[in-house]
Protein backbone atom coordinates (compact mmCIF):
# COMPACT_ATOMS: atom_id res chain seq x y z
CA UNK A 1 0.00 0.00 0.00
CA UNK A 2 1.03 3.71 -0.97
CA UNK A 3 1.23 7.22 0.45
CA UNK A 4 -1.49 8.52 -1.92
CA UNK A 5 0.66 12.32 -1.36
CA UNK A 6 3.60 10.89 -2.42
CA UNK A 7 3.17 7.34 -4.12
CA UNK A 8 6.14 6.22 -1.47
CA UNK A 9 5.33 2.70 -0.21
CA UNK A 10 3.80 3.11 3.11
CA UNK A 11 3.62 -0.99 4.60
CA UNK A 12 3.08 -4.21 3.56
CA UNK A 13 -0.34 -5.77 5.10
CA UNK A 14 -1.25 -9.72 4.37
CA UNK A 15 -3.14 -10.52 0.94
CA UNK A 16 -5.83 -12.52 2.66
CA UNK A 17 -8.10 -14.80 1.05
CA UNK A 18 -11.13 -17.33 1.97
CA UNK A 19 -8.78 -19.22 4.31
CA UNK A 20 -7.65 -16.68 6.26
CA UNK A 21 -11.45 -15.28 6.33
CA UNK A 22 -12.55 -18.47 7.45
CA UNK A 23 -10.03 -18.66 10.16
CA UNK A 24 -11.46 -15.01 11.57
CA UNK A 25 -15.10 -16.59 11.32
CA UNK A 26 -14.13 -19.90 13.14
CA UNK A 27 -12.49 -17.58 16.11
CA UNK A 28 -15.13 -15.40 16.15
CA UNK A 29 -17.64 -18.06 16.67
CA UNK A 30 -15.44 -19.34 19.30
CA UNK A 31 -15.36 -16.38 20.98
CA UNK A 32 -18.85 -15.17 20.64
CA UNK A 33 -20.61 -17.78 24.05
CA UNK A 34 -18.54 -15.97 26.30
CA UNK A 35 -18.56 -12.32 25.25
CA UNK A 36 -22.39 -12.00 24.41
CA UNK A 37 -22.35 -13.76 28.55
CA UNK A 38 -20.21 -11.07 29.59
CA UNK A 39 -21.74 -8.49 31.90
CA UNK A 40 -22.81 -5.54 30.14
CA UNK A 41 -21.32 -3.26 32.64
CA UNK A 42 -18.06 -5.02 32.13
CA UNK A 43 -18.26 -4.81 28.03
CA UNK A 44 -18.77 -1.05 28.83
CA UNK A 45 -15.71 -0.94 30.71
CA UNK A 46 -13.47 -2.32 28.29
CA UNK A 47 -15.18 -0.10 25.36
CA UNK A 48 -15.07 3.14 27.75
CA UNK A 49 -10.96 2.23 28.21
CA UNK A 50 -10.81 1.86 24.39
CA UNK A 51 -12.27 5.43 24.12
CA UNK A 52 -9.39 6.37 26.34
CA UNK A 53 -6.50 4.76 24.74
CA UNK A 54 -7.90 6.04 20.95
CA UNK A 55 -7.15 9.75 22.50
CA UNK A 56 -4.09 9.32 24.24
CA UNK A 57 -2.90 7.86 21.22
CA UNK A 58 -4.96 10.50 19.09
CA UNK A 59 -1.72 11.84 17.00
CA UNK A 60 0.17 8.53 16.76
CA UNK A 61 -3.49 7.50 15.12
CA UNK A 62 -3.96 10.72 12.94
CA UNK A 63 -0.78 11.07 11.65
CA UNK A 64 -0.86 7.05 10.51
CA UNK A 65 -4.63 7.93 9.20
CA UNK A 66 -3.17 10.67 7.06
CA UNK A 67 -0.34 8.96 5.66
CA UNK A 68 -2.43 6.20 4.29
CA UNK A 69 -5.72 8.26 3.13
CA UNK A 70 -4.23 11.58 2.62
CA UNK A 71 -6.54 14.02 4.48
CA UNK A 72 -4.88 16.74 6.42
CA UNK A 73 -3.46 15.91 9.43
CA UNK A 74 -6.28 18.46 11.73
CA UNK A 75 -8.98 16.30 10.09
CA UNK A 76 -7.05 13.09 10.91
CA UNK A 77 -7.07 14.25 14.73
CA UNK A 78 -10.25 14.98 14.14
CA UNK A 79 -11.56 11.69 13.02
CA UNK A 80 -9.86 10.12 15.60
CA UNK A 81 -11.91 11.95 18.59
CA UNK A 82 -15.38 11.28 16.38
CA UNK A 83 -14.02 7.43 16.15
CA UNK A 84 -13.42 7.33 20.19
CA UNK A 85 -16.76 9.01 20.41
CA UNK A 86 -18.68 5.96 19.57
CA UNK A 87 -16.70 3.89 22.04
CA UNK A 88 -17.84 6.05 24.70
CA UNK A 89 -21.48 6.46 23.93
CA UNK A 90 -21.94 2.73 23.18
CA UNK A 91 -20.73 1.80 26.34
CA UNK A 92 -23.55 3.30 27.56
CA UNK A 93 -25.99 2.11 25.47
CA UNK A 94 -24.37 -1.36 26.29
CA UNK A 95 -25.79 -0.75 29.77
CA UNK A 96 -29.01 0.27 29.16
CA UNK A 97 -30.15 -3.28 26.94
CA UNK A 98 -33.60 -3.30 28.51
CA UNK A 99 -36.14 -6.04 27.97
CA UNK A 100 -39.45 -5.86 28.30
CA UNK A 101 -42.67 -6.98 30.22
CA UNK A 102 -46.14 -7.32 28.35
CA UNK A 103 -49.57 -7.05 30.07
CA UNK A 104 -51.06 -10.85 29.66
CA UNK A 105 -54.42 -11.48 28.67
CA UNK A 106 -55.16 -14.60 31.27
CA UNK A 107 -54.16 -14.59 34.67
CA UNK A 108 -51.72 -17.40 34.93
CA UNK A 109 -48.88 -16.35 31.59
CA UNK A 110 -46.31 -13.90 31.73
CA UNK A 111 -44.84 -12.03 28.68
CA UNK A 112 -41.68 -11.31 28.60
CA UNK A 113 -39.52 -9.85 25.66
CA UNK A 114 -35.31 -10.35 25.92
CA UNK A 115 -32.53 -8.61 23.86
CA UNK A 116 -29.82 -10.42 22.72
CA UNK A 117 -26.57 -10.52 20.83
CA UNK A 118 -27.16 -11.16 16.90
CA UNK A 119 -24.14 -13.31 16.72
CA UNK A 120 -20.98 -13.86 14.80
CA UNK A 121 -21.32 -10.08 12.09
CA UNK A 122 -19.06 -8.82 9.65
CA UNK A 123 -17.81 -5.45 8.93
CA UNK A 124 -17.17 -3.78 5.69
CA UNK A 125 -15.59 -0.13 5.70
CA UNK A 126 -14.46 2.47 3.09
CA UNK A 127 -11.00 4.40 2.52
CA UNK A 128 -12.65 7.70 3.03
CA UNK A 129 -12.84 7.75 6.99
CA UNK A 130 -10.90 4.58 7.91
CA UNK A 131 -11.25 4.92 11.83
CA UNK A 132 -14.35 6.54 11.83
CA UNK A 133 -16.43 4.07 9.76
CA UNK A 134 -14.57 0.69 11.77
CA UNK A 135 -15.43 2.26 15.25
CA UNK A 136 -19.25 3.44 14.31
CA UNK A 137 -20.19 -0.37 13.49
CA UNK A 138 -17.63 -1.96 16.38
CA UNK A 139 -18.72 -0.56 19.18
CA UNK A 140 -21.87 -0.86 18.48
CA UNK A 141 -21.53 -4.61 17.75
CA UNK A 142 -19.40 -5.06 21.07
CA UNK A 143 -21.70 -2.95 23.39
CA UNK A 144 -24.22 -5.70 22.18
CA UNK A 145 -22.53 -8.66 22.55
CA UNK A 146 -21.23 -9.70 18.80
CA UNK A 147 -18.15 -10.81 18.10
CA UNK A 148 -16.65 -9.34 14.88
CA UNK A 149 -14.95 -9.97 11.54
CA UNK A 150 -14.15 -6.69 10.00
CA UNK A 151 -12.66 -6.12 6.63
CA UNK A 152 -10.97 -2.84 5.62
CA UNK A 153 -10.50 -1.02 2.31
CA UNK A 154 -7.85 -2.32 0.77
CA UNK A 155 -6.30 1.47 0.32
CA UNK A 156 -6.77 2.00 4.35
CA UNK A 157 -5.92 -1.06 6.26
CA UNK A 158 -3.53 -0.06 8.94
CA UNK A 159 -6.57 2.48 10.74
CA UNK A 160 -7.94 -0.75 11.19
CA UNK A 161 -4.91 -3.07 12.14
CA UNK A 162 -4.37 -0.30 15.15
CA UNK A 163 -7.68 -0.21 16.15
CA UNK A 164 -7.91 -3.69 16.26
CA UNK A 165 -4.90 -3.59 18.68
CA UNK A 166 -6.23 -1.23 20.96
CA UNK A 167 -9.35 -3.00 21.48
CA UNK A 168 -7.23 -6.10 22.32
CA UNK A 169 -5.40 -4.59 24.66
CA UNK A 170 -7.98 -2.77 26.12
CA UNK A 171 -9.80 -6.14 27.69
CA UNK A 172 -11.39 -7.56 24.80
CA UNK A 173 -10.84 -11.26 24.57
CA UNK A 174 -9.28 -13.17 21.88
CA UNK A 175 -11.31 -14.04 18.90
CA UNK A 176 -13.82 -11.17 18.90
CA UNK A 177 -12.21 -8.58 17.09
CA UNK A 178 -10.90 -10.34 14.02
CA UNK A 179 -9.28 -7.98 10.77
CA UNK A 180 -8.66 -9.62 7.40
CA UNK A 181 -6.95 -7.76 5.16
CA UNK A 182 -6.80 -8.28 1.16
CA UNK A 183 -6.67 -7.07 -2.04
CA UNK A 184 -9.32 -8.84 -3.66
CA UNK A 185 -12.53 -8.54 -1.36
CA UNK A 186 -14.13 -11.39 -3.39
CA UNK A 187 -12.54 -14.28 -1.61
CA UNK A 188 -14.26 -12.45 1.76
CA UNK A 189 -17.22 -11.96 0.80
CA UNK A 190 -18.28 -15.19 -0.76
CA UNK A 191 -16.91 -16.84 2.51
CA UNK A 192 -19.17 -14.57 4.80
CA UNK A 193 -22.12 -14.50 2.78
CA UNK A 194 -21.99 -18.70 2.35
CA UNK A 195 -21.57 -19.46 6.38
CA UNK A 196 -24.73 -19.71 8.10
CA UNK A 197 -22.60 -18.83 11.84
CA UNK A 198 -22.21 -14.75 9.63
CA UNK A 199 -25.66 -13.46 10.80
CA UNK A 200 -25.13 -10.24 9.99
CA UNK A 201 -23.24 -7.71 7.43
CA UNK A 202 -22.71 -4.23 7.86
CA UNK A 203 -21.33 -2.23 4.89
CA UNK A 204 -20.68 1.18 4.39
CA UNK A 205 -19.82 2.10 0.40
CA UNK A 206 -21.23 2.02 -2.98
CA UNK A 207 -24.73 1.93 -3.63
CA UNK A 208 -24.29 -0.83 -6.56
CA UNK A 209 -22.02 -3.32 -4.24
CA UNK A 210 -24.76 -3.07 -1.76
CA UNK A 211 -27.67 -4.35 -3.87
CA UNK A 212 -24.77 -7.09 -4.60
CA UNK A 213 -24.91 -7.36 -0.87
CA UNK A 214 -28.76 -7.76 -0.23
CA UNK A 215 -28.82 -10.38 -2.97
CA UNK A 216 -25.65 -12.60 -1.85
CA UNK A 217 -27.94 -12.20 2.25
CA UNK A 218 -30.57 -14.14 0.96
CA UNK A 219 -28.31 -17.45 0.76
CA UNK A 220 -28.21 -17.40 4.55
CA UNK A 221 -30.84 -15.24 4.74
CA UNK A 222 -28.25 -12.82 7.01
CA UNK A 223 -29.59 -9.48 8.63
CA UNK A 224 -27.90 -6.75 6.78
CA UNK A 225 -26.91 -2.76 7.51
CA UNK A 226 -25.60 -0.63 4.78
CA UNK A 227 -25.05 2.75 4.51
CA UNK A 228 -24.46 3.60 0.70
CA UNK A 229 -24.57 6.60 -2.12
CA UNK A 230 -25.69 9.58 -1.39
CA UNK A 231 -25.96 13.25 -3.73
CA UNK A 232 -26.80 15.63 -1.11
CA UNK A 233 -28.43 18.97 -1.75
CA UNK A 234 -27.15 21.96 0.20
CA UNK A 235 -30.23 24.89 -0.42
CA UNK A 236 -29.20 28.26 0.79
CA UNK A 237 -32.13 30.41 0.55
CA UNK A 238 -32.39 33.94 0.28
CA UNK A 239 -32.72 34.96 4.29
CA UNK A 240 -29.86 32.88 4.80
CA UNK A 241 -27.00 34.30 6.97
CA UNK A 242 -25.03 34.27 4.09
CA UNK A 243 -21.67 34.07 6.39
CA UNK A 244 -22.86 30.93 7.75
CA UNK A 245 -24.28 29.19 4.90
CA UNK A 246 -20.83 30.18 2.63
CA UNK A 247 -18.87 29.06 5.63
CA UNK A 248 -20.79 25.78 5.59
CA UNK A 249 -20.84 24.91 2.65
CA UNK A 250 -17.44 25.25 2.35
CA UNK A 251 -17.05 23.07 5.30
CA UNK A 252 -19.42 20.41 3.84
CA UNK A 253 -18.03 20.42 0.44
CA UNK A 254 -14.35 20.21 0.70
CA UNK A 255 -13.96 18.42 3.91
CA UNK A 256 -11.72 15.37 3.02
CA UNK A 257 -10.98 16.85 -0.52
CA UNK A 258 -15.23 15.86 -0.99
CA UNK A 259 -14.51 12.21 -0.62
CA UNK A 260 -17.13 12.39 2.09
CA UNK A 261 -20.51 10.31 1.44
CA UNK A 262 -22.82 13.32 3.03
CA UNK A 263 -20.68 15.98 1.28
CA UNK A 264 -22.64 18.74 -0.32
CA UNK A 265 -22.68 17.20 -3.73
CA UNK A 266 -25.14 19.83 -5.53
CA UNK A 267 -25.50 23.44 -4.12
CA UNK A 268 -28.45 25.09 -4.45
CA UNK A 269 -28.82 29.29 -4.36
CA UNK A 270 -31.90 31.03 -4.59
CA UNK A 271 -31.57 33.36 -7.70
CA UNK A 272 -31.45 36.69 -5.54
CA UNK A 273 -28.23 35.46 -3.91
CA UNK A 274 -26.63 33.60 -6.59
CA UNK A 275 -24.63 36.25 -7.80
CA UNK A 276 -23.21 37.35 -4.37
CA UNK A 277 -23.03 33.90 -3.28
CA UNK A 278 -21.00 32.56 -5.84
CA UNK A 279 -18.47 35.23 -5.95
CA UNK A 280 -18.03 35.33 -2.37
CA UNK A 281 -17.75 31.40 -1.79
CA UNK A 282 -15.14 31.59 -5.05
CA UNK A 283 -13.45 34.06 -2.76
CA UNK A 284 -12.78 31.68 -0.20
CA UNK A 285 -12.26 28.53 -2.23
CA UNK A 286 -9.69 30.12 -3.94
CA UNK A 287 -7.90 30.24 -0.68
CA UNK A 288 -7.74 26.70 0.71
CA UNK A 289 -4.33 25.55 0.10
CA UNK A 290 -3.61 22.02 -0.84
CA UNK A 291 -0.79 19.99 -0.37
CA UNK A 292 0.35 16.62 1.53
CA UNK A 293 -1.65 16.70 4.61
CA UNK A 294 1.64 16.24 7.03
CA UNK A 295 2.18 19.93 5.77
CA UNK A 296 1.36 22.40 8.23
CA UNK A 297 -2.14 24.67 7.23
CA UNK A 298 -2.72 22.12 4.31
CA UNK A 299 -7.10 22.24 3.88
CA UNK A 300 -7.07 20.06 1.03
CA UNK A 301 -5.16 16.35 0.39
CA UNK A 302 -5.14 14.47 -2.29
CA UNK A 303 -7.33 12.17 -3.86
CA UNK A 304 -7.60 8.73 -3.02
CA UNK A 305 -6.29 6.72 -6.15
CA UNK A 306 -5.94 7.65 -10.11
CA UNK A 307 -9.69 6.33 -10.43
CA UNK A 308 -11.06 9.14 -8.23
CA UNK A 309 -8.92 11.60 -9.81
CA UNK A 310 -10.47 10.41 -13.30
CA UNK A 311 -13.79 10.54 -12.04
CA UNK A 312 -13.26 14.48 -10.95
CA UNK A 313 -11.47 15.39 -14.62
CA UNK A 314 -14.34 13.91 -16.61
CA UNK A 315 -17.09 15.51 -14.24
CA UNK A 316 -15.88 18.65 -14.59
CA UNK A 317 -14.67 18.19 -17.98
CA UNK A 318 -17.80 17.32 -19.17
CA UNK A 319 -20.25 20.18 -16.98
CA UNK A 320 -17.71 22.99 -18.77
CA UNK A 321 -18.34 21.39 -22.35
CA UNK A 322 -22.30 21.69 -21.64
CA UNK A 323 -21.73 25.20 -20.41
CA UNK A 324 -20.67 25.32 -16.94
CA UNK A 325 -18.24 28.23 -15.91
CA UNK A 326 -15.30 27.18 -14.06
CA UNK A 327 -14.80 30.31 -11.65
CA UNK A 328 -12.01 28.87 -10.03
CA UNK A 329 -9.31 25.93 -9.80
CA UNK A 330 -10.73 22.95 -12.68
CA UNK A 331 -7.38 21.06 -13.16
CA UNK A 332 -5.50 19.01 -11.01
CA UNK A 333 -2.93 20.90 -8.43
CA UNK A 334 0.02 19.19 -9.27
CA UNK A 335 0.75 17.50 -12.47
CA UNK A 336 1.05 13.54 -12.34
CA UNK A 337 -0.13 13.37 -8.73
CA UNK A 338 -3.93 13.08 -7.17
CA UNK A 339 -4.04 16.67 -5.95
CA UNK A 340 -7.32 18.20 -7.61
CA UNK A 341 -7.68 22.25 -7.30
CA UNK A 342 -10.46 23.13 -5.58
CA UNK A 343 -13.23 23.95 -7.81
CA UNK A 344 -16.22 26.15 -8.31
CA UNK A 345 -18.77 26.17 -11.38
CA UNK A 346 -21.63 28.11 -12.60
CA UNK A 347 -24.12 27.78 -14.54
CA UNK A 348 -24.74 23.98 -13.86
CA UNK A 349 -27.69 22.31 -15.06
CA UNK A 350 -29.37 19.29 -13.44
CA UNK A 351 -28.09 16.80 -16.84
CA UNK A 352 -24.76 17.34 -15.91
CA UNK A 353 -22.64 15.09 -14.78
CA UNK A 354 -22.06 16.54 -11.38
CA UNK A 355 -25.22 17.01 -10.54
CA UNK A 356 -26.54 13.39 -11.34
CA UNK A 357 -23.69 11.50 -9.44
CA UNK A 358 -21.75 12.00 -6.64
CA UNK A 359 -18.52 13.43 -7.59
CA UNK A 360 -15.93 12.29 -4.50
CA UNK A 361 -13.89 14.88 -4.98
CA UNK A 362 -13.30 18.84 -4.07
CA UNK A 363 -15.60 20.59 -6.99
CA UNK A 364 -18.69 22.53 -6.05
CA UNK A 365 -21.73 22.70 -8.67
CA UNK A 366 -23.76 25.85 -7.93
CA UNK A 367 -27.30 25.18 -9.36
CA UNK A 368 -29.88 28.91 -9.26
CA UNK A 369 -33.21 28.41 -8.12
CA UNK A 370 -36.30 30.36 -7.77
CA UNK A 371 -38.78 29.58 -5.50
CA UNK A 372 -38.62 27.20 -2.50
CA UNK A 373 -40.51 24.51 -4.04
CA UNK A 374 -38.27 24.46 -6.86
CA UNK A 375 -35.58 23.73 -4.32
CA UNK A 376 -37.40 20.81 -2.82
CA UNK A 377 -38.26 19.33 -6.26
CA UNK A 378 -34.47 19.68 -7.36
CA UNK A 379 -33.21 18.47 -4.15
CA UNK A 380 -35.00 15.31 -4.09
CA UNK A 381 -35.00 14.38 -7.91
CA UNK A 382 -32.34 11.60 -6.97
CA UNK A 383 -32.10 8.10 -6.25
CA UNK A 384 -30.35 9.21 -3.07
CA UNK A 385 -31.42 10.11 -0.06
CA UNK A 386 -28.41 10.45 2.96
CA UNK A 387 -27.76 13.55 3.61
CA UNK A 388 -28.95 17.34 2.98
CA UNK A 389 -28.38 20.77 4.24
CA UNK A 390 -30.53 24.57 4.17
CA UNK A 391 -29.99 27.51 5.32
CA UNK A 392 -32.50 29.76 6.15
CA UNK A 393 -33.38 32.09 8.65
CA UNK A 394 -37.18 31.38 8.66
CA UNK A 395 -38.36 29.32 11.15
CA UNK A 396 -41.52 27.90 9.09
CA UNK A 397 -39.64 27.43 6.51
CA UNK A 398 -37.44 25.15 8.86
CA UNK A 399 -39.96 22.74 9.45
CA UNK A 400 -41.85 22.54 5.75
CA UNK A 401 -38.17 22.08 4.31
CA UNK A 402 -37.03 19.33 6.68
CA UNK A 403 -40.49 17.94 6.61
CA UNK A 404 -39.98 17.79 2.74
CA UNK A 405 -36.49 16.82 1.98
CA UNK A 406 -36.39 13.00 1.33
CA UNK A 407 -33.26 12.20 3.25
CA UNK A 408 -31.98 10.29 6.31
CA UNK A 409 -29.85 13.04 7.70
CA UNK A 410 -30.90 16.82 7.41
CA UNK A 411 -28.86 19.80 8.71
CA UNK A 412 -30.78 22.78 8.91
CA UNK A 413 -28.38 25.82 9.52
CA UNK A 414 -25.27 22.86 10.43
CA UNK A 415 -23.31 21.62 7.58
CA UNK A 416 -21.74 19.23 9.96
CA UNK A 417 -24.61 17.41 11.90
CA UNK A 418 -22.83 13.95 12.67
CA UNK A 419 -22.41 12.75 15.80
CA UNK A 420 -22.70 9.65 18.09
CA UNK A 421 -25.87 10.33 20.11
CA UNK A 422 -27.86 10.36 16.99
CA UNK A 423 -28.91 8.10 14.53
CA UNK A 424 -26.77 8.01 10.82
CA UNK A 425 -28.20 6.13 7.90
CA UNK A 426 -30.22 7.14 4.59
CA UNK A 427 -33.87 6.60 2.90
CA UNK A 428 -34.22 5.50 -0.78
CA UNK A 429 -31.35 3.69 -2.56
CA UNK A 430 -29.06 4.94 0.05
CA UNK A 431 -28.91 2.66 2.54
CA UNK A 432 -30.84 0.24 5.26
CA UNK A 433 -30.89 0.77 9.03
CA UNK A 434 -28.91 3.11 10.87
CA UNK A 435 -25.96 3.63 12.86
CA UNK A 436 -25.18 5.87 15.96
CA UNK A 437 -27.77 6.88 18.58
CA UNK A 438 -29.70 4.67 20.57
CA UNK A 439 -31.23 3.21 17.41
CA UNK A 440 -27.15 1.98 16.29
CA UNK A 441 -27.75 -0.62 19.04
CA UNK A 442 -30.61 -2.35 17.70
CA UNK A 443 -28.76 -3.29 14.91
CA UNK A 444 -27.02 -5.63 16.58
CA UNK A 445 -29.85 -7.42 18.70
CA UNK A 446 -32.52 -10.00 18.13
CA UNK A 447 -35.87 -10.04 20.20
CA UNK A 448 -36.56 -13.12 22.04
CA UNK A 449 -40.42 -13.21 23.14
CA UNK A 450 -41.24 -15.64 26.13
CA UNK A 451 -44.64 -16.66 27.35
CA UNK A 452 -44.06 -17.83 30.64
CA UNK A 453 -47.14 -19.81 32.09
CA UNK A 454 -47.46 -19.71 36.15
Amino acid sequence: MTNPATGAQLAEVPDSGATEAQAAIEAASAALPGWAATPAPQRAMVLRRVAAMMLEQQERLATIMTLEQGKPLAEARGEIAYAASFFSWFAGEAERIYGQTIPATVANKRLLLLRQAVGVVALITPWNFPSAMLARKLAAALAAGCTTVCKPAEQTPLSALELGKIVEQAGAPAGVVNIVTCRDPQPFADTIFTDPRVRKVSFTGSTEVGKILIRRSAETVKRVSLELGGNAPFIIFDDADLDAAIAGAISSKFRNAGQTCVCANRIFVQRGIYAQFAERFAAQVRNLRVGNGLEPGVQIGPLIDRAAHDKVQQHVAEASAQGAQIIVGGGAAIPDSLFWTPTVLTDVTAEMLVAREETFGPVAPLIPFEHEADALRMANATDYGLAAYFYTRDVSRVFRVAEGLEYGIIGANDALPSTAQAPFGGVKQSGIGREGGPQGIDEYLDVKYVSLGV
